[in-house]
């Protein structure tokens, strides 16, 4: 398999990505080809400072960057030459089978819609993340895409997180849920509730309406939103994760009998930290588009980087689009005829 890394977008610069990508070629042998796409005197000069030299290593130069600040739509018509539209046209023109980029988000959907479009059955790409909980993680979608959406777009989320969750989390039988403030199927607006409706018709392991409190506690797979709520809800819970560690640290060295129960209890710690790094995890994929495509943080290090192409591998390996168009195709009468109705 092969994937093309943008390196030119993450916050520490080019070297960061770079190091991920040799991370990666040491790790995983079924890469035939990792495409670093970006300022080639930048990407080389790294290369022969850290002596890193690999026969499937290639080189492609893009003399722009789509910055963080940057409107991706205006951006992309004025940087035709950008490291994310170089790297996207590699994976439309069959020199790669993904992508991987740690850029500007809009940058990366806008240009995979545009470049790449989205698979059949799809109108909308979105982004999907895993999140893990006590017993069990599970993945939301859309985490920031699709700021606003109708029904038959989360009825398309809800197949495409069912697959992923199937395919790449190992989940046989998925159970998915619209996240609204109430399971009964009253609660919510009208676009969870129409939503609802649509989700109860198709052949999907379906429970309803979930609730904020529901999420870590092992009561689904696949949670179902609007990118507004779902961008809004990684985020917490991200700062959350982050606060509680903070505020175990204080609590946990106030005074020596603390400490002493804290060593004692170092390795369930490290332990939780681990499993709730977002490092672990990588990137999160933006499903629907005709292609791999693998959003990366912005800040990621370079072991975040090599779980993203690790991720960006998974979906490859285990056919996600396949799957995403096949199942779609079997929906396709129930949603004609919903759509039609609307």
């Amino acid at each position: 398999m092969r994937i093309a890394v943008d390196v030119m977008g993450a916050d520490h610069g080019a070297a960061v990505v770079i190091d991920g990508a040799r991370l990666a070629l040491s790790a995983f042998g079924a890469i035939e080809k990792l495409l670093l796409v970006g300022n080639e005197d930048q990407i080389r000069a790294h290369l022969k400072a850290s002596g890193f030299n690999d026969p499937r290593l290639e080189v492609r130069h893009a003399s722009q960057v789509l910055t963080m600040d940057d409107k991706p739509v205006d951006a992309l018509r004025k940087k035709k030459d950008c490291s994310i539209a170089r790297a996207i046209e590699a994976v439309k023109n069959g020199d790669a089978d993904a992508i991987v980029s740690p850029g500007n988000t809009g940058g990366i959907l806008s240009a995979g819609t545009i470049r790449l479009r989205t698979l059949t059955g799809i109108s909308r790409g979105a982004i999907a993340t895993i999140i893990p909980e006590p017993q069990n993680e599970f993945v939301l979608l859309d985490a920031g895409a699709n700021v606003e959406c109708k029904p038959l777009h989360l009825a398309e989320f809800a197949v495409m997180g069912s697959i992923y969750a199937r395919e790449i989390l190992r989940k046989p039988k998925p159970r998915v849920g619209v996240l609204a403030n109430g399971t009964e199927e009253s609660k919510g607006n009208e676009l969870t509730q129409e939503a609802n409706r649509i989700l109860r018709r198709m052949d999907l392991n379906f429970i309803g309406n979930v609730e904020g409190h529901d999420l870590f506690h092992n009561h689904v797979d696949v949670v179902v939103c609007d990118g507004f709520v779902g961008n809004i809800v990684l985020k917490t819970c991200e700062s959350m994760a982050r606060g509680m560690f903070s505020w175990l640290k204080a609590e946990l060295t106030a005074n020596a009998r603390r400490k002493l129960g804290a060593y004692i209890a170092k390795d369930a710690f490290q332990s939780l930290k681990k499993r709730l790094d977002s490092e672990n995890y990588g990137g999160a994929p933006l499903l629907g588009l005709n292609g791999v495509v693998m959003k990366a943080h912005a800040s990621a290090s370079p072991i975040a980087i090599m779980n993203a192409i690790r991720t960006a591998k998974e979906a490859i390996s285990h056919n996600v689009n396949d799957a995403i168009v096949r199942d779609m195709a079997k929906a396709a009468d129930v949603l004609s005829e919903l759509s039609e109705a609307a």
